[in-house]
């Protein structure tokens, strides 16, 4: 029943190297997942609050203790609390330093002028570059863990490549989808200038330009300009077809012929009940809004 802690809540939108799958979280069944492949229907409605899904570290899952409730329109699924626990011990908050795994070093191509460098654990095999919606990236080296900082740091200093963009500027960069050749001869001429530093460190091994695309795996010939963002409230209902998957993002054609994105950061932590048969959309959707200049820099 809605509004209990004995419910299935959606814990937002997984990628593995087969595909996108959404999360679940059951506070005694634990985390299952369902794949969302091409053509798939999705219908749900919202149950009557939205609330923080805990603190996620590999397969083992902390519930939030009090159960908080978070905002609708938040990005982040997580109270203040349980986000402060997973920045505690995180490398991307720069407070894991004694990881001994490898790790890759990569250039992401979003959109003209919207390229970052990043680093992920090798072991992740490039799903890190489908979490973040990079529609192209090519790996510039591999390391110890504070060897791939310091790289990172380097080019940003030497190349002004930035580690970060807002997302709203890589979800507009998309429209329309840039060709596959530009995007390429853009990391090739950045990685060129990266591997001719002198100042990159020498336990990195450096990488030959090998660029990896996602144009298949997001189906970015099913994405346009036209579509409508979903703005998720209690007791509203979505229903469609999977079109298409890029990061968080939800492509859905609707019944009636229209294209919604649904932003599945916002999804989790709701409650996901399946609608009454027949049931028509009744989410809020609005016009993305594009993202200004500053927003790409």
């Amino acid at each position: 029943m809605s509004g209990t802690r004995e419910e299935w809540r959606c814990a937002g939108l997984r990628w593995a190297p087969s595909g996108p799958s959404l999360a679940w979280l059951h506070p005694v069944h634990g985390m299952r997942s369902s794949p969302l492949p091409p053509g798939r229907p999705l219908a749900f409605t919202t149950g009557d609050a939205r609330r923080c899904v805990g603190v996620r570290r590999g397969a083992r899952h902390t519930p939030c203790p009090t159960d908080a409730e978070v905002p609708a329109t938040a990005v982040s699924a997580q109270c203040p609390e349980c986000a402060r626990l997973d920045r505690s011990h995180s490398v991307a908050a720069d407070t894991a330093v004694d990881d001994p795994r490898p790790y890759d070093v990569y250039l992401a191509w979003f959109g003209p002028r919207v390229i970052k460098v990043g680093i992920t654990a090798a072991e992740r095999e490039g799903v890190r570059l489908l979490e973040q919606a990079a529609l192209s990236y090519a790996l510039l080296g591999r390391g110890p863990l504070m060897a791939a900082r310091r790289a990172e740091a380097v080019l940003g200093a030497a190349l002004a490549v930035p580690d970060r963009f807002p997302y709203a500027a890589k979800r507009a960069a998309r429209h329309p989808v840039p060709p596959r050749e530009q995007r390429e001869a853009e990391l090739a001429a950045l990685h060129e200038r990266a591997r001719a530093l002198g100042t990159l460190p020498e336990s990195l091994a450096v990488r030959a330009f090998a660029p990896v695309h996602h144009d298949e795996v997001f189906r970015l010939d099913r994405i346009g300009p036209d579509h409508r963002l979903v703005e998720l409230a209690a007791g509203r209902t979505l229903t469609g077809e999977v079109a298409a998957v890029a990061g968080p993002d939800v492509y859905l054609e609707t019944p009636d012929g229209r294209l919604l994105l649904v932003d599945a950061r916002q999804l989790a932590g709701w409650p996901l009940l399946a609608p009454a048969a027949g049931a028509r959309t009744t989410v809020s959707v609005r016009i993305p809004e594009p993202a200004g200049p500053q927003s790409l820099f």
